[in-house]
C-alpha cells in the first residue's frame, strides 16, 4: 500500500523538474504528475530519473488556472497522504525528515501548514513580508481539495490542521526574464477575475488602482516590513508586487 503521494502539475517545466523529483523521490510511494501538454523536455526529463517506476505522468490540456490540473493529480493519488508541490519547490532536508515522521505518527492531524522560504534572483527573500509564506501542502488523502477558483488558493481540509517546523524552499524566477513573464501572466489573471465581481474602470478606481494601492504597497513591504535587508532583490521584489495592482 503506499504511504506518501506527491503531486504536481506541470508546463515546460524542463529547468527545475528534476530537482523537484529529486528532492523527493526517497520519502514518495509514488509521484503524480500531470502534465500540460508541454512543449520541452519537462516529461522526458522527469522519467529519465524515474530509476524506481514511481513515476506516473497524466498528459493534460493546458490551462490556464493551474490548480484544476492539480486537482487531477490529487484525485488521482493512491496514498494515504498526499504533498502537494510545484516543479520550482523543494524539499529541505529537515522538511523531509519532519514529513517522514508526521505520516508515520498515529495522531497526526488531517493537514499541515508548512513555511515557505521564497528565492528572487538567487536570494531567500526572509523580509519585505515573504517569509514565513505558509502554505498548506501536506493532507491526508480524501481530507484535502482545492477550490480551483483563483491562483493563490490554498487547499483545504476537512479536519484539524497543524503546522510544521521546516521550510519549504522555492525558487519560482531563476531569471528575472521568467519573473515578468509570470508576472505578466498573473496580473492579466488577477484583472480578469476583478472584472468578473464587478469591477469597471472610473476616474476613482485609476487612482486607487494605478497610484493609492501601488503606493501604500511597496511603503508597507519595502520600510514596515524591512524589504530593504533583502538588498537589490528586495528592492525589485516590492516595486513590481506594488506595480501588479495597475494591471
Amino acid at each position: 500500500s503506499f504511504k506518501l503521494s506527491v503531486v504536481l502539475a506541470t508546463h515546460n517545466e524542463d529547468r527545475m523538474i528534476v530537482g523537484c523529483l529529486k528532492s523527493v523521490y526517497d520519502i514518495a510511494d509514488e509521484i503524480i504528475m500531470v502534465d500540460g501538454e508541454s512543449e520541452d523536455s519537462t516529461v522526458e526529463f522527469a522519467k529519465k530519473h524515474d530509476l524506481h517506476k514511481k513515476l506516473r505522468v497524466i498528459s493534460t490540456p493546458n490551462l490556464k488556472n493551474f490548480h484544476i490540473m492539480k486537482q487531477q493529480a490529487i484525485d488521482a493519488a493512491r496514498g494515504t497522504w498526499i504533498l502537494q508541490m510545484d516543479a520550482d519547490e523543494r524539499l529541505s532536508e529537515a522538511l523531509k525528515s519532519e514529513v517522514v515522521k508526521t505520516i508515520q505518527n498515529p495522531e497526526s492531524a488531517d493537514g499541515y501548514w508548512m513555511p515557505r522560504l521564497n528565492f528572487f534572483l538567487n536570494k531567500p527573500l526572509r523580509k519585505g513580508g515573504q517569509y514565513p509564506d505558509k502554505t498548506l501542502r501536506l493532507y491526508r488523502n480524501g481530507k484535502g481539495r482545492l477550490p480551483c477558483k483563483n491562483i493563490h488558493e490554498q487547499a483545504e481540509v476537512d479536519g484539524k490542521v497543524s503546522d510544521l517546523r521546516s521550510d519549504l524552499l522555492h525558487y519560482p524566477n531563476p531569471t528575472f526574464a521568467v519573473y515578468v513573464e509570470k508576472w505578466v501572466r498573473y496580473v492579466s489573471l488577477e484583472a480578469a477575475h476583478s472584472y468578473k465581481k464587478g469591477l469597471r474602470p472610473s476616474f476613482k478606481n485609476a487612482f486607487i488602482y494605478c497610484v493609492w494601492k501601488p503606493k501604500m504597497w511597496f511603503l508597507k513591504t519595502y520600510f514596515r516590513h524591512k524589504g530593504f535587508q533583502d538588498g537589490l532583490p528586495g528592492f525589485i521584489f516590492s516595486l513590481f508586487s506594488a506595480l501588479r495592482f495597475v494591471g
